[in-house]
């Protein structure tokens, strides 16, 4: 009986049923456009399972999501909501490529300098928030939605610089093969993927450490005894301003790197138009339960659902499916406690019977 009841209390059980869910109601949609479910998940999971260099491309898809689910799972579990990952994102990206074009430095050295300077901004920028946060009593969510916006359009701005634009392009230059993280040619070549980098490797590294923290170090207790009741922290003597900066400043660090591992890895410039991965980050640390570790088996689901659906215009299926699953399969998750009460509710009741 504890057993049963261990895993009806088991959020994995809950994400399970609700990503479940989330297929099905896509399967609605795309009967009601007249699209066989059947084809257009076939291709779907053909398009991640078939061959192994689409596991990889899956993999590329995943790590800056993973990044960014981190930060924001991260800062849920201390106490503040991080919806400016994306503009932490948007800000890490840009630092990375403009250092990666304008400095003329060695291979390895000249990545390490711009991952670290992205982790840097993307933490600076987090903290700005968090010191109206603190100083001023403005509220993180607002703060966060508006910097958002200012970074989407610095990053347009200096992405058209005359220094750095590449002339009949919305972009940048190429950033300098000395600061791409790629994996080898011979091991590109090996997986058959131009574009296979170490950002995989990164995520989970970030990952692991994160949880470390977390769940290890006093640090760690620190942040969620803020992040659970600050006033009953601060009684104990914890200085919860201080705590909400480090959450913060931690936070904005993981998605400023998720932005440089975007832009070093994959991409390789940087583009007026910002991609959404710090808004996917909401989703991956949601699905993956706000724990670190869930994190990175959320990101690789994620990115497996945004490279397959990526393939789907090939059935003539629209790509936008994949985003209503996602939305389904988020919104299922955040009303999940309300079933778990009905269900557990239910097993007390037959137990007591």
């Amino acid at each position: 009986m504890n057993k049963k009841k261990s895993i009806l209390e088991s959020n994995v059980l809950y994400t399970i049923i609700a990503i479940i869910a989330g297929f099905l109601i896509g399967a609605i949609f795309l009967m009601i456009a007249g699209i066989s479910p059947a084809v257009a998940y076939g291709k779907l999971f053909s398009s991640i399972f078939s061959k192994p260099k689409y596991l990889v491309w899956t993999l590329v898809y995943a790590s800056p999501l993973i990044f960014t689910g981190l930060s924001v799972a991260f800062s849920f579990r201390t106490g503040v909501f991080n919806i400016g990952a994306e503009g932490q994102f948007v800000i890490g990206g840009l630092v990375a490529c403009v250092l990666g074009i304008v400095l003329d430095l060695p291979p390895v050295i000249h990545a390490i300098v711009c991952l670290l300077a992205a982790a840097l901004a993307g933490g600076i920028w987090s903290l700005i928030v968090g010191v109206l946060k603190v100083k001023r009593g403005i509220h993180e969510v607002l703060s966060f939605i508006m910097f958002n916006w200012i970074a989407f359009y610095l990053s347009n701005y200096v992405v058209n610089l005359p220094e750095i634009h590449r002339e009949s392009s919305e972009a940048t230059r190429d950033i300098a093969s000395s600061a791409r993280i790629l994996l080898p040619s011979g091991l590109q070549k090996a997986l058959d993927c131009n574009a296979a980098h170490w950002g995989i490797v990164f995520a989970i590294i970030a990952a692991i450490l994160i949880w470390i923290i977390i769940e290890k170090t006093t640090l760690g207790y620190k942040l969620k005894a803020v992040g659970f009741n600050s006033n009953g922290a601060q009684y104990g003597g914890i200085n919860a301003d201080r705590s909400i900066l480090t959450a913060l400043g931690i936070s904005g660090l993981l998605s400023g790197l998720g932005g440089a591992v975007q832009v070093l890895g994959m991409a390789g410039r940087l583009s007026q138009f910002a991609g959404q991965e710090g808004f996917g980050g909401i989703t991956v640390a949601l699905i993956g339960g706000s724990n670190p570790i869930g994190c990175i088996f959320s990101g690789l689901f994620y990115g497996a659902m945004k490279y397959g659906g990526s393939k789907l215009s090939i059935v003539k299926a629209p790509s936008e499916v994949v985003d209503i699953i996602m939305g389904c399969v988020v919104l299922l998750i955040a009303i999940a406690h309300v079933f778990k009460i009905f269900v557990l509710n239910a097993a007390k009741k037959k137990e007591g019977k």
